[in-house]
């Protein structure tokens, strides 16, 4: 690996959460390398290293060298190649660093260079807990595609969004999955039926169309625990037992996952005082905001703020929560772990990312 690759894995010590969770995107990596401004050695900063950080204290301008782990493992140049295998099969290592006598960065040993292969996917925690997927929409977004096809059952390369959906569940093991239909219903019955999945899924029918949380009334006696609900458009790559781990820990009633989008204005902002006044202009500002990925996990006795048979979205339900004395709590991710393939340009890309 040569020194400029090594560069776009390094992060300067002042750098903001913010902008080390841009970086963390634009290298695709979940790992990056904190050095001061000679290149010393610092520690490393972890995608976990950042939810923890924005958790505590909401703060996106913190300086990584408030959050990043000091105590990393790392070998030096006259390392065994042997000890950095044991090394990285024992602790799950995606990357070692290595350092010199001078407290530099020489080589950055990854998984699949050092093992010869990608990386095993890990088997994850268990969830007991049944996941509702809203797909009852007609996804006016994506015609003419939903004009025909139900939107769940839009085309990723060899699977459906659904499928993909269902598949990252099942990397904890979940059984149990509802479904709410309404548009096309029959079309995405018949289509899990010719699956036979090894996983029980139950419909919900929506009588009419319902918005984001009405149907969810019709669970009211048939879910007594925390559950996760996703819109059946997005693909999230995240560690769903960490989110309920969250939930429960934090006792939300309400948690809504979160990511940070980044925009970028392409033209000087014109800042006017007294109707024609010009104050100043800030020239291509760039803003960051954490968006609603449509993902959420939900405590059961929520489900009786839901009006019957009325159109309710999921932000009505989170106003009446909070009405009534209750807590909405939010699970932040980076960018690039969220995917809304209900929308042509992230459908787009997505077919990029699972390289169809």
């Amino acid at each position: 690996m040569t020194k400029t690759e090594i560069t776009k894995y390094l992060i300067n010590i002042n750098t903001t959460i913010k902008d080390a969770m841009k970086q963390s995107d634009s290298s695709g990596s979940k790992i990056l390398f904190v050095t001061d401004e000679k290149l010393n050695f610092i520690g490393s900063l972890s995608d976990g290293d950042i939810r923890r950080s924005i958790l505590s204290d909401g703060l996106l301008n913190k300086a990584v060298k408030n959050v990043c782990n000091k105590k990393p493992f790392t070998v030096d140049e006259n390392y065994d190649l042997d000890a950095v295998k044991k090394l990285m099969l024992d602790m799950q290592l995606d990357c070692i660093p290595v350092i010199d006598s001078e407290n530099k960065i020489t080589e950055l040993l990854f998984w699949n260079t050092v093992l010869g292969s990608d990386k095993k996917k890990e088997k994850k925690e268990k969830i007991t807990s049944p996941v509702v997927i809203m797909a009852g929409g007609k996804g006016s977004r994506l015609a003419p595609f939903t004009n025909i096809l139900p939107k769940p059952l839009i085309p990723i390369g060899n699977k459906t969004v659904l499928e993909i959906i269902i598949d990252k569940f099942a990397d904890h093991s979940v059984e149990k999955f509802y479904l709410t239909v309404n548009y096309k219903s029959r079309i995405i019955k018949y289509y899990l039926e010719e699956l036979m999945p090894d996983f029980n899924v139950e419909f919900v029918d929506e009588d009419k169309p319902l918005g984001t949380a009405g149907s969810l009334r019709l669970l009211k006696d048939k879910i007594k625990e925390c559950f996760i609900v996703t819109n059946c458009d997005i693909i999230i790559d995240a560690d769903y037992s960490e989110l309920m781990k969250y939930h429960k820990a934090k006792n939300n009633d309400i948690s809504m996952v979160v990511s940070l989008k980044h925009y970028k204005i392409p033209y000087g902002i014109c800042n006017i005082e007294n109707g024609d006044e010009l104050k100043s202009i800030s020239e291509k500002p760039e803003y960051s905001y954490f968006i609603n990925t449509g993902m959420y996990v939900l405590k059961p006795e929520v489900l009786e703020l839901i009006p019957e048979n009325e159109f309710f979205h999921i932000t009505d339900l989170m106003e009446a929560v909070q009405k009534n004395g209750g807590k909405v709590g939010t699970y932040p991710i980076s960018e690039k772990s969220w995917i809304d393939t209900g929308e042509w340009d992230e459908y787009k890309k997505a077919i990029k990312m699972f390289d169809v």
